[in-house]
């Protein structure tokens, strides 16, 4: 990759979501916005190679994007209203009042982000208008087809245009639930990286989970005082600092078998910062705000022995109680293994049976606790449906070891 192409790699990052979302502001359109914006990248590898780079990376971008978007407004036969096309290509509205909750890329998180498109939808729109990713990039990721990717983007954008859904930041009274569905949005790709769910992928996909955080930190840049964009943050870097520990040998490590030596401390001591902070602010925290403080409790333990578990047990009892889940429940289940035995946790990992039979890591629990209980069989055949039921292959080879470990 030539000195210019990797120029361009660098400013695509930074710069991708803001041109978007300024062409979408202008236009009203994201199949324009999105064109202009490539057309704009490729023209810089051209261009840049002959003149250089420009001081403003960003308003060169921007300005080549909105004409090649002009460009094509005019070849359109169909756009045949010269007022519009003046008002496109003059743009004489007055700029909004500035400040962050109006910031052009917000509003785009939000679009991408509405609830009136399938989950998968809003994952696919996100990564491809605001991260930037291609879409073999993100067909990739989640293990689907090119053209079924391209199709879900494309039905994705005609929705938000023949439903007329607005390009702005929701009214202060929608904007915490719609946040959560940003966060959402979010944590659904960071986890995909963290471990990734086909058989045929990397186990951990860092540049998802580096995406992830990227655009995490964006939204807490626009929306600072928002405690679960914090708590989500917070939580990602405290997961994604145990990355280099996670996978050796092909094979997953658990959390107390990690060489701690290897965590990422500059990303365990932002984590802990951010948990602070939001303590600092006496509010009543949030799920990710929860999670990531006892991920915090997790990192601060030198040794897996060191690890105070009646804290973590008692985050959990906040959680459960904003968060009933199963999955919530049974995570509880094997913090409180560590101070009342594995026996009580068995009792309560078991009630929940009915509702996680056919998720994998409620059967890890299981083979775990009933080893740990000197269970053999019982635990060698909560093992064999883990195994079944994992879906990436290092996982797989964990639970394979563990399991011939019983003899």
């Amino acid at each position: 990759m030539s000195d210019v192409e990797e120029a361009v790699t660098r400013v695509h990052r930074a710069e991708w979501a803001r041109v978007v979302a300024a062409l979408t502001r202008r236009f009203g359109d994201l199949d324009i916005a999105e064109e202009g914006a490539a057309e704009a990248f490729a023209t810089a590898v051209e261009r840049w190679r002959a003149d250089g780079v420009p001081p403003n990376p960003g308003a060169w971008l921007t300005t080549t994007a909105v004409r090649k978007a002009i460009d094509r407004i005019r070849r359109e036969s169909k756009r045949d209203d010269k007022h519009q096309e003046a008002r496109m290509v003059h743009d004489d509205d007055p700029p909004e009042p500035p400040g962050a909750i109006d910031d052009d890329r917000l509003r785009l998180i939000f679009t991408c982000c509405h609830p009136a498109l399938a989950t998968p939808a809003r994952v696919a729109l996100t990564l491809r208008l605001v991260g930037g990713l291609t879409v073999p990039e993100i067909a990739r990721a989640f293990l689907v087809r090119e053209t079924t990717l391209e199709q879900r983007i494309t039905r994705a954008k005609a929705k938000i245009k023949a439903a007329g859904i607005p390009y702005r930041v929701p009214s202060a009274e929608d904007l915490p639930a719609r946040v959560a569905g940003v966060l959402t949005v979010l944590f659904l790709v960071f986890n995909e990286g963290y471990l990734a769910t086909g058989p045929g992928t990397d186990p951990i996909r860092a540049e998802l989970t580096a995406e992830a955080i990227r655009l995490t930190r964006l939204v807490r840049a626009l929306l600072p005082d928002d405690g679960e964009v914090t708590g989500l943050l917070a939580l990602m870097l405290l997961i994604e600092a145990r990355r280099p520990a996670r996978v050796a040998a092909g094979e997953l490590v658990a959390l107390d078998e990690q060489d701690r030596g290897a965590w990422d401390a500059a990303l365990i001591a932002e984590g802990h910062a951010l948990v602070r902070e939001r303590l600092a602010a006496g509010v009543a925290p949030g799920r990710y705000q929860i999670l990531a403080a006892i991920n915090a409790v997790h990192t601060s333990a030198r040794d897996i022995r060191d690890t105070d578990w009646s804290q973590v047990v008692a985050l959990y009892d906040q959680l459960v109680r904003l968060d009933a889940s199963p999955v919530i429940a049974m995570n509880r289940a094997i913090a409180v293994a560590e101070l009342d035995g594995p026996e009580v946790a068995l009792a309560a990992v078991d009630r929940l049976g009915d509702q996680l039979a056919g998720y994998h890591a409620f059967h890890v629990t299981r083979a775990d606790l009933l080893r740990r209980l000197g269970r053999g069989e019982d635990s060698r055949a909560a093992y064999d449906r883990a195994i079944e039921l994992a879906g990436n292959t290092a996982e797989t080879a964990y639970l394979i070891r563990r399991r011939d470990q019983l003899g």
